[in-house]
């Protein structure tokens, strides 16, 4: 197939398109590769991606531009017919968005919607798209289920997020465009941000230096490893959403519809304590950390936890790898990558 993976350059999109040119598939990556972080690292997985498609006698194209610009987009659909489009891209980062909204209405609201118009005038034969965890903001109710209701979100970021599966919903319903929302929980592991807390963690135990514990290290996170989030993806992209026939607009289901349209939780389904992360960490390092015991932060929820029943049911894949393990494999690559 021909796939055109959007956020390329980022964390999430990297393995994906990764994974998909070693099983022979064509990948188109569009990325504006922009300083939210450093970008020497975004360039080195656009390098390995290029090897990788060397390796396996695949094609990879890659398109430097912004998703918010509508005339890179509609340039990048003219010269592609897609089998796939799977939409990472987006300004990531919770707190950010405390700081600079604007980069989140650009990338997450305008950018999504170049992209989900694209699709409906190539008539893609489905879109698959990343959304959050963050979406379920003020419920308490756990584990998170997709057939929860999600209109509190806590933060802009959230926000934007949810506004993209209200959207994708409306496209779904109104030109039978197939669109899947997936909501990730906590993703980690090897080529991860340097703005998330295991890159920080591991380089300020390394260099000695003090790391920071909102809520006294309390929270729980559901941390899913890359490796399952990126078979998620592929598989819920592989498999067309459909319109479900059992819909009750009585009693509607905000997970389904009518329409060709379905939203996932893709999380690994068993909680674990911040500290207990730290102590992952800690273990894999052989060092112990230094710890800033701090309150919860603004915007920051206390607890995550996935049902990701709908996603098994539907695709026959459940996340797996332990936080021990996923750790393990995330310290060792930063020991590569930067030599220490």
């Amino acid at each position: 197939m021909k796939v055109l993976v959007t956020g390329a350059a980022g964390f999430i999109g990297f393995h994906v398109a990764k994974k998909l040119l070693e099983r022979g598939d064509s990948v188109v990556g569009f990325d504006n590769m922009n300083d939210y972080y450093d970008p020497t690292l975004k360039q080195a997985r656009v390098d390995l991606l290029n090897q990788t498609a060397t390796q396996n006698a695949g094609q990879f194209e890659f398109i430097l531009a912004n998703l918010a610009d509508k005339i890179a987009v509609d340039q990048c659909f003219q010269q592609h017919q897609f089998d796939r489009v799977i939409h990472l891209a987006a300004q990531a980062g919770v707190r950010y968005s405390l700081e600079n909204p604007m980069s989140y209405v650009e990338s997450n609201i305008i950018g999504f919607t170049n992209i989900i118009e694209a699709c409906r005038y190539a008539k893609t034969p489905h879109l698959t798209y990343a959304s959050t965890s963050s979406v379920y903001g003020a419920n308490t109710t756990m584990p998170f289920s997709e057939k929860h209701g999600v209109n509190h979100p806590v933060q802009f970021y959230a926000a934007t997020k949810r506004a993209n599966e209200l959207m994708a919903h409306s496209y779904s319903h109104l030109f039978q465009l197939p669109t899947t929302g997936l909501r990730f929980f906590t993703v980690y592991g090897p080529w991860g941000r340097p703005d998330m807390a295991l890159f920080k963690f591991t380089k300020n135990i390394i260099e000695n230096k003090p790391i920071p514990v909102f809520n006294h290290g309390n929270h729980t996170r559901d941390f899913t490893f890359i490796a399952d989030i990126v078979e998620g993806v592929i598989r819920s992209s592989d498999q067309i959403a459909q319109a479900n026939p059992n819909w009750d607009s009585n009693h509607p289901d905000p997970s389904t519809s009518n329409a060709p349209f379905r939203v996932f939780n893709i999380g690994n389904n068993n909680p674990v304590k911040l500290i207990e992360y730290i102590h992952a960490i800690e273990k894999a390092l052989d060092k112990e950390a230094i710890l800033d015991l701090l309150p919860l932060q603004a915007g920051d929820v206390p607890d995550t936890f996935a049902d990701s029943t709908a996603l098994e049911q539907s695709v026959g894949y459940k996340p797996s790898v332990s936080v021990e393990d996923g750790v393990q494999q995330f310290v060792q690559w930063y020991r590569n990558f930067y030599q220490v």
